[in-house]
């Protein structure tokens, strides 16, 4: 294990991606808040995992799309650890219907997880991420697929996109780095749930890889935008997705 003395904040680190995240930078050195909103077993069980493995690690509850919470868990770091230095917003929904289907409470949904829960983070961040920090926000390989039914939720991540654009050059003068991951199809229960083992075969060979993405490959995508090996790489967005597109 390396010493990195950064604190992270994993948004929706309980399971999927985002455990799978927190697992890596634990490992890495950082000290790592394993941020959820309902499943305080799955995340007080990847603490306890963390801590079996000589990390160190932190549950907090928190619903991202509440902006006095979000401000709450960022109070918390500072109190527990001093600052915080990385922001990973793994913490997002996957709901699917055409556009003309997408009822009322299927877009407030996706907007006010993917889009601002990312925002309300994205911006304690900008204010208290000590200077070299790094911000990786999420966003989806759909953005470039535009497949059928992804309409709405691809809608809410193409804005991610622009706007960790802009934030990367708001951030000028503080050496902080702001990016995004866009996954492909990854194996894990959201990406799984609902869908006939048909359809997940043909996903799985859309990419010339011709398997689906883990969450630890997404991991090691994020640990190379937060590691120092990273840190000439800013405002941009690495498609972790096998080639898909």
């Amino acid at each position: 294990m390396s010493e990195t003395n950064k604190v992270a904040i994993v948004t929706g680190a309980s399971r999927g991606i985002g455990a799978a995240i927190a697992r890596r930078l634990a490992g890495e050195g950082h000290t790592v808040i394993v941020n959820y909103a309902g499943n305080a077993a799955a995340a007080e069980e990847l603490v306890g995992e963390i801590a079996k493995s000589g990390g160190t690690a932190i549950a907090h509850q928190a619903d991202v799309s509440d902006a006095a919470a979000v401000t709450r868990m960022f109070d918390s770091a500072e109190a527990a650890y001093g600052g915080v230095d990385v922001l990973v917003n793994s913490a997002g929904i996957l709901k699917l219907a055409r556009i003309a289907d997408g009822d009322d409470a299927l877009v407030d949904s996706l907007i006010d997880i993917n889009l601002k829960g990312s925002i309300y983070t994205m911006r304690e961040a900008a204010k208290r991420l000590r200077d070299g920090g790094r911000i990786v926000n999420f966003s989806t390989s759909v953005v470039g697929l535009k497949l059928e039914t992804y309409g709405i939720y691809a809608g809410t991540k193409s804005a991610i996109e622009t706007i960790t654009g802009i934030l990367s050059k708001e951030m000028r003068g503080r050496n902080i780095t702001v990016n995004a991951v866009a996954p492909g199809p990854t194996a894990t229960a959201l990406f799984l749930d609902g869908k006939s083992p048909e359809l997940i075969d043909r996903m799985s060979k859309m990419n010339p890889l011709e398997r689906l993405g883990t969450p630890e490959d997404i991991a090691a995508a994020v640990s190379f935008l937060v590691g120092p090996d990273g840190s000439w790489i800013n405002g941009q967005v690495l498609r972790a997705n096998g080639g898909m597109v």
